[in-house]
C-alpha cells in the first residue's frame, strides 16, 4: 500500500515480501555502522522479531527510488512518557527513523528528499506539530542531512543509544510546523 510519492521517491507499507531486503541491508557492515551496529547483524529471524512484531504504534515502510526498493523508514506517535523525557508538554509529535540500505544510493540527496517528503506527509496527513529524531552525535552526514531538511538540534542526549557495545551521545532534533 503506497503511503505517498514525491517525485522519484515512493514510500509504501512494509510487506512480508520485504524480509529478504531487510535481511540483506541489515547484514551489510556499511549500513550497520550507522544503524543498529556492526556487532548486531540481522538474519531472517531477527528481522521477523524486530520488524514484523505487534508494535501497532510503529508504521514501518519501504522506500523506493525510481521504482527500486532502496531503504526503510518508520514513523510513530511519540507517547507521553517519551514526550516528558524530551521536554514536550503538548502537541502532536511524531518520531522517524530511516536508512538507505542500498549504499550505491548514498550521497546523492535521496536521504534529504526522503526526510523532507516524510515530514511533509506527517504534517499534512497526520497533522504533526513536531517531527523529531535522535541521531548519534558522531553521525555528521546524517546531522547535515537533517539540518538541510529544516531540523534543529534542541537537546543533547548523553549516552542515549547503545551502539556497538557502547552508549553513544545523541542529539534530539526537531522540525517544528
Amino acid at each position: 500500500m503506497l503511503l505517498f510519492q514525491n517525485g522519484k521517491i515512493q514510500v509504501r507499507k512494509l510487506a512480508e515480501k520485504d524480509k529478504p531486503l531487510l535481511t540483506k541491508w541489515l547484514s551489510d557492515s556499511a549500513v550497520l555502522k550507522f544503524y543498529e551496529g556492526r556487532d548486531y547483524p540481522f538474519d531472517i529471524d531477527k528481522v521477523n522479531r524486530n520488524f514484523y512484531g505487534d508494535e501497532n504504534h510503529v508504521f514501518r515502510c519501504i522506500v523506493l527510488f525510481e521504482g527500486k526498493e532502496i531503504g526503510y523508514i518508520q514513523f510513530y506517535l511519540i507517547e507521553e512518557e517519551l514526550k516528558a523525557t524530551y521536554g514536550y508538554s503538548e502537541g502532536n509529535i511524531f518520531g522517524i527513523d530511516q536508512f538507505i540500505g542500498e549504499t550505491g544510493y548514498w550521497n546523492q540527496g535521496i536521504g534529504t528528499l526522503l526526510v523532507k517528503s516524510m515530514v511533509n506527509f506527517l504534517i499534512e496527513d497526520r497533522k504533526a506539530d513536531y517531527v523529531v529524531m535522535d541521531p548519534q552525535a558522531k553521525n555528521g552526514r546524517a546531522l547535515r542531512c537533517y539540518e538541510k531538511c529544516g531540523f534543529h538540534k534542541v537537546k543533547w542526549l548523553p549516552k542515549h543509544e547503545l551502539h556497538e557495545g557502547e552508549y553513544q551521545d545523541c542529539w534530539l532534533m526537531e522540525y517544528k510546523k
